[in-house]
């Protein structure tokens, strides 16, 4: 489906963390690409000229990823800045007459979401919010309540189809390699059911901690930070129905289907833990009780679903930073070679990071007289090549053509806070682990009646423990 591309790119936040981190690096691969036909605002608070902000990509470039001087060299002329309050009419009226004649702006909220409400106002007081695509980073709200209020801000302004809500973990190439791997495969389907398969699990690890973020995390925690969001996600692409067509609205439609059929978690079925250490974390409250661990148990209320548990786990200062996903298939009816039953069932293996696995896990035959088996794994691995899209770069890009594929939309918000709103705060206990260890365990009780969890191991090509 074509669109009207943007002819002009304004982000809000132009001397921030995301945009040094994540935004110079994407505005160079697209200028790299030759996407980048189009001038390029920075706005935020400090009285910078424009040549600083010049200065200042340079050195994001030199500290993530590199600066190619044949795209940077393209990049730079592209790039003027507007320093101002966001609060200030005044920046607004600059950033007007900085667009000059552009008739499709897209304008990127790099900021914090206290400020979105004030800086989508100053954009329709002065005129900039005309014809224009707004991108704006999550969290989107809160809770269920803040982003419903949200939501209602945002499209007093710009139409549905002109807001781009942002989550990374969409863009990710590997991300994308499993909703395609899932639609794109005539194998699947037949099993990808209540039939065949016996449960899912999902688990988002990081072997390190908050580190300087602890103000933020006071305000979010592992359950609003990454379930809500991202692993939600996840979830959805994996029990999706197909959609009807390849449209950015059809995959969007089938996403959002499933997560309304997603039952609101309840407390027996989530276990919140906090490392040792947290507390002392600067910016961390002394007698905090945010959760820096969350595991849950989803129930979707669906004919194919019926039945089938998933499991999801996320935690920081765990033994290795990785996301696996493990759809366990059921065991075969009876045993027929073996003298005993095999202590793991077939499963599909999908390593999202930090490298891209899909792998089938079966029995083999081992060497010898006797018919007795052994566990495998079948590997389909891909190794990321010089050509991937950066995140960000495909988000934007994606922004810039007016493609919502990968964009959540607000129904589907609200109905993913709809999942968590019941176990936000301090709804369930707190228990306390050790760090370098896989969560309290309490959270092996939660997944008793399916087995153990697996745990992602730190070679990329090991089998399931």
């Amino acid at each position: 489906m074509a669109y009207d591309v943007s002819d002009a790119l304004v982000f809000f936040g132009a001397t921030g963390d995301l945009a040094y981190k994540q935004v110079f690096p994407a505005l160079q691969a697209l200028a790299k690409r030759g996407h980048l036909n189009m001038p390029v605002i920075g706005v935020a608070g400090r009285s910078w000229t424009s040549e600083q902000l010049r200065d200042h990509a340079r050195q994001s470039l030199q500290e993530h990823g590199g600066v190619d001087e044949a795209a940077f060299a393209q990049l730079a002329p592209r790039l003027t800045y507007i320093g101002g309050d966001y609060h200030a009419a005044e920046t607004y009226q600059k950033l007007r007459q900085a667009l000059g004649d552009a008739k499709r702006p897209l304008h990127y909220l790099a900021i914090p979401p206290s400020l979105f409400a004030t800086v989508v106002e100053g954009l329709q007081q002065s005129g900039c919010d005309q014809n224009a695509r707004v991108v704006l980073e999550k969290p989107f709200g809160r809770d269920l309540e803040s982003a419903q209020e949200l939501n209602k801000i945002l499209t007093s302004v710009f139409p549905e189809d002109a807001i781009f809500r942002i989550d990374h973990y969409l863009g990710k190439e590997p991300v994308q390699n499993l909703l395609y791997f899932r639609f794109a495969n005539s194998f699947l389907e037949p099993i990808w059911n209540r039939e065949y398969i016996d449960s899912i699990q999902i688990t988002m690890a990081e072997n390190f901690g908050v580190e300087d973020r602890g103000k933020f995390y006071e305000e979010a925690g592992a359950i609003r930070d990454v379930v809500e969001n991202h692993l939600l996600q996840v979830a959805a692409l994996l029990t999706m129905e197909p959609p009807a067509r390849g449209a950015p609205d059809a995959i969007r439609d089938a996403k959002t289907q499933v997560v309304k059929a997603m039952q609101p978690l309840s407390i027996a079925n989530v276990v919140r833990g906090q490392y040792q250490g947290y507390r002392q974390t600067p910016g961390v409250a002394p007698d905090s009780t945010v959760e820096t661990f969350a595991a849950v148990k989803l129930r979707i209320d669906s004919r194919r679903w019926e039945g089938v548990p998933i499991y999801i786990r996320a935690g920081k200062c765990l033994p290795v930073t990785s996301t696996e996903v493990l759809v366990e298939l059921k065991r075969p009816p009876r045993v027929v070679f073996d003298a005993t039953e095999p202590e793991h069932a077939n499963y599909y293996r999908f390593r999202l990071s930090p490298d891209v696995t899909i792998a089938l896990g079966a029995r083999v035959k081992q060497p010898g007289e006797a018919m007795q088996g052994e566990p495998t794994e079948l590997i389909a691995r891909h190794i990321p090549g010089g050509d991937e899209m950066l995140p960000y770069e495909r988000l934007l890009s994606d922004a810039m053509h007016g493609d919502q594929t990968l964009f959540a939309r607000e129904d589907m918000v609200e109905a993913a806070w709809s999942v968590v709103d019941p176990i936000l705060g301090n709804a369930t206990p707190l228990h306390e682990y050790a760090p370098g260890t896989w969560g309290p365990p309490q959270a092996n009780a939660l997944i008793a009646g399916n087995g153990v969890w697996h745990n992602p191991q730190v070679d990329p090509l090991a089998s399931k423990q």
